[in-house]
């Protein structure tokens, strides 16, 4: 395995292969476990021989939903609570944020809330003393969860995006995700439409991966004292290895999600290893080893 500083990136067959040196998983969802429709192939078998094999495994993911939620959509799917342990999700940690206003920031956002989102995202202000509104001109802060349709760009927020930048609100983002892979089409997620608004020069904070916070929820859920001996899976050099990084921890890259296609020719093929190396470099993230898919 390669250490933090080194430009070696080991490519490995299956999470099989490295188990044996970790007690705790910290395993992403979307374009590891499941492409949003349905499991990915080998993902199922692999928590099973994680379970078997008396590994914790926590799911950590960018969802602008509250955990509840994601864990009956992964039920649907048959991603059940026998094949992990506990659960976290960005859209858990803004409910948080929301709820308790651990900061200055947030105790300073007001009560008025413009949605900026689907309505599948609306469990995050479930039991909030919070406000909705329908306008820009009628809020105190936004709630950014995301597009309303997975065909949605950019474009199509400009609007609201530049009405909200012109009253100056601030900006929460329940999804740090830039895009996401839906099936086998790539669709932009909430951190797409906060980039922008940061472009317009609006004050955006981020609940999610990679952010410190929510690793630290994961931490204690798995309650394995030693950092080391535990790894991180995930598909974004952006959210899962720097997140990882940040934390302390291994991590290891799923060549076969978001970066498929700057890395490899086909879903679960071999990506070349000087266009790994040369991406892991351009991102500045750089993961212990990789791996096309998560499978054993």
């Amino acid at each position: 395995m390669a250490d933090r500083h080194s430009s070696e990136l080991p490519f490995l067959s299956g999470v099989g292969e490295i188990a044996d040196r970790y007690d705790g998983f910290i395993l992403d969802l979307w374009g590891v476990l499941h492409n949003g429709v349905e499991p990915l192939p080998g993902a199922l078998d692999a928590l099973d021989r994680l379970r078997a094999a008396g590994k914790k495994v926590c799911l950590l993911s960018n969802a602008p939903r509250r955990c509840a939620s994601v864990a009956t959509k992964l039920g649907a799917m048959g991603i059940t609570g026998d094949h992990y342990h506990h659960l976290m999700t960005s859209g858990e940690a803004t409910h948080e944020a929301l709820r308790d206003r651990p900061d200055g920031w947030h105790r300073a956002l007001g009560r008025r809330c413009l949605h900026i989102g689907p309505p599948r995202d609306e469990d995050v202000f479930e039991g909030l003393d919070i406000e909705m509104v329908g306008a820009p001109a009628e809020a105190d802060f936004i709630v950014n969860t995301g597009i309303d349709d997975f065909s949605e760009t950019v474009a199509d927020y400009a609007d609201v995006l530049s009405a909200c930048a012109q009253r100056r609100l601030p900006m929460v983002c329940a999804n740090p995700d830039l895009v996401v892979v839906v099936g086998t089409e790539m669709a932009i997620c909430a951190g797409s439409l906060a980039a922008h608004y940061e472009d317009l020069g609006g004050d955006v904070r981020y609940h999610g991966k990679p952010h410190a916070p929510v690793y630290a929820r994961c931490l204690d859920l798995l309650g394995i004292g030693d950092r080391r001996r535990i790894l991180a899976v995930g598909d974004s050099f952006r959210t899962d290895v720097a997140g990882a990084n940040a934390a302390g921890i291994d991590s290891l890259l799923v060549t076969s999600g978001i970066h498929l296609e700057e890395l490899a020719k086909g879903w679960g093929e071999t990506p070349d290893p000087a266009r790994l190396a040369a991406a892991a470099q351009a991102a500045g993230h750089l993961p212990q080893a990789a791996v096309a898919r998560f499978a054993w």
